[in-house]
């Protein structure tokens, strides 16, 4: 029956049609709501790739409120953009916020960005860390026999990896991990914060590391490496929190960096007594320029002590050291084998120093009671010029090893300004040969003044190294985050 002239099935027509209206509205109101939870947010870098994939950690359930463990979140995030490897690449942001996370390993054709104000937090829960056996190069871990604790961002057989940021921030907490140092209760050696082993073209830059477990970057095994625009920061009596070290690499390029450390600010390595000398990969063609160092009980620049594999062609320009233990330090010793040749160091800016030289043959720490006494290591072609140095304790600290001297070592045009309670002594010299020009004080007689003729003397090759050649595109994205 028709009431007043309608028809039925009109009348439920239009019911339906207002019912869709009003889901329709109810989804848009609540799909705003949800885009509206979202920001966009452009980030840019130079790298030595850009990404076609992009996506953010909170995609994967990443809480950035510094208590919140995103261990998985990250693991999950890298599982799953590992698919893009062949088809351009992906890159994982981290937006601002405290991300506590445990070790995570990274995958090829990536790159990982911390945005400003992004804290990577080491998470203080140590099964997160998972355990590797020792480096074969060293036979065993640092801290103690035993195998070592996964580095925080950590990658192995890996190429085309990038980590960088707009000077977002990785943080250690250290302390954590540097009181069970102290008192003993370690049974694996500490995590780093970066570590890629076997690995080729890796680029490290725009980052603050904060109170790292141990080292804070940690190549090894791997070649073509740029580390650039990296600020490290550490109490300067924490044990043994090296700034970087690349151990066994060939093509490093490490610029523009601040380091703030409690050991050396760059330790560069190559394998331990037996197992560095069995294993035969060196370190070489390495540059280091523009850095500042503070580190008052170690050195800017530490060649060994684990040097068993080599250390070969080391160009370092334009440093600068503040209240600081020595400018470049040799370390080594019988039973370590190998070699430290072609070292070259120019333009060097030293401030408040107990040494600004110091070569030590006679470093005692061993991996084991198994080295070879008689595996003697080669120090040879080491050269200096160009360096001014103030308020230094004493000029230089040169000590080869008896029946096998430190040779061919060039220093000249340097000039050092000694402190008002300086070593009596400034030069003291065993078993070194060489030739100066142009040093004040003068040096000891091991290392014969040749006359102001001769101040060019230990040249800095001019030839640049394959790594100087990488060049760095500009990659700009936009990403949604919530």
């Amino acid at each position: 029956m028709e009431l007043l002239g309608m028809n039925p099935m009109r009348t439920i027509m239009t019911r339906i049609v207002t019912v869709l209206v009003l889901v329709g509205f109810i989804l848009g109101v609540r799909g705003g709501e949800a885009r509206k939870g979202k920001v966009a947010e452009s980030f840019a870098y130079t790298g030595i790739s850009c990404r076609r994939h992009t996506a953010s950690i909170t995609d994967f359930g990443g809480v950035g409120d510094g208590k919140t463990s995103n261990t998985k979140a990250f693991q999950d995030a890298v599982n799953h953009l590992s698919k893009y490897a062949s088809d351009g690449g992906a890159q994982l942001y981290v937006p601002a916020g405290k991300w506590l996370t445990g070790s995570f390993s990274l995958t090829s054709h990536f790159t990982l960005y911390l945005q400003k104000h992004a804290f990577l937090l080491a998470s203080q829960d140590m099964k997160e860390w998972p355990v590797l056996k020792p480096l074969p190069s060293y036979g065993r871990g640092r801290d103690a026999a035993g195998g070592r604790f996964t580095s925080l961002i950590y990658g192995t057989n890996l190429t085309d990896v990038i980590v960088t940021g707009a000077n977002g921030t990785i943080d250690g907490q250290g302390s954590f991990w540097w009181q069970k140092f102290h008192k003993g209760k370690l049974k694996y050696t500490r995590p780093y914060l970066i570590e890629f082993m076997y690995s080729d073209t890796i680029q490290i830059s725009n980052l603050t590391l904060l109170n790292s477990p141990s080292w804070n970057v940690h190549p090894v095994y791997s070649s073509n490496i740029l580390i650039q625009g990296i600020t490290i920061l550490a109490p300067v009596k924490s044990p043994n929190i090296d700034g970087i070290n690349p151990d066994s690499c060939t093509n490093v390029r490490i610029e523009d960096s601040y380091i703030v450390s409690g050991d050396d600010c760059i330790a560069v390595k190559s394998g331990w007594d037996e197992y560095g000398i069995s294993f035969g990969m060196p370190t070489k063609q390495l540059v280091i320029r523009r850095l500042t160092c503070i580190s008052p009980y170690s050195a800017a620049i530490a060649l060994g002590s684990e040097m068993s594999g080599g250390i070969q062609d080391v160009r370092a320009e334009d440093i600068t050291a503040v209240h600081t233990e020595s400018g470049v330090r040799i370390k080594t010793a019988r039973g370590r084998g190998g070699f430290v040749k072609d070292i070259f160091v120019r333009r060097m800016s030293l401030h408040t120093m107990k040494w600004v030289f110091w070569m030590t043959g006679n470093y005692k720490q061993h991996a084991d009671n198994h080295y070879d006494p008689n595996a003697l290591p080669v120090i040879q072609g080491i050269n200096y010029r160009d360096i001014v140095a103030n308020n230094v304790s004493m000029a230089a600290r040169l000590e080869g090893i008896e029946g096998d001297p430190f040779t061919q070592i060039c220093i000249a045009n340097v000039t050092i300004g000694m402190a008002a309670k300086a070593k009596k002594v400034p030069w003291t010299c065993t078993d070194v040969e060489g030739i100066t020009s142009g040093v004040s004080p003068r040096p000891c007689d091991l290392l014969p003044d040749q006359g102001h003729k001769k101040i060019t003397a230990c040249d800095f090759p001019a030839e640049p190294l394959s790594i100087d050649r990488v060049m760095l595109k500009t990659c700009t994205y936009m990403v949604n985050h919530m």
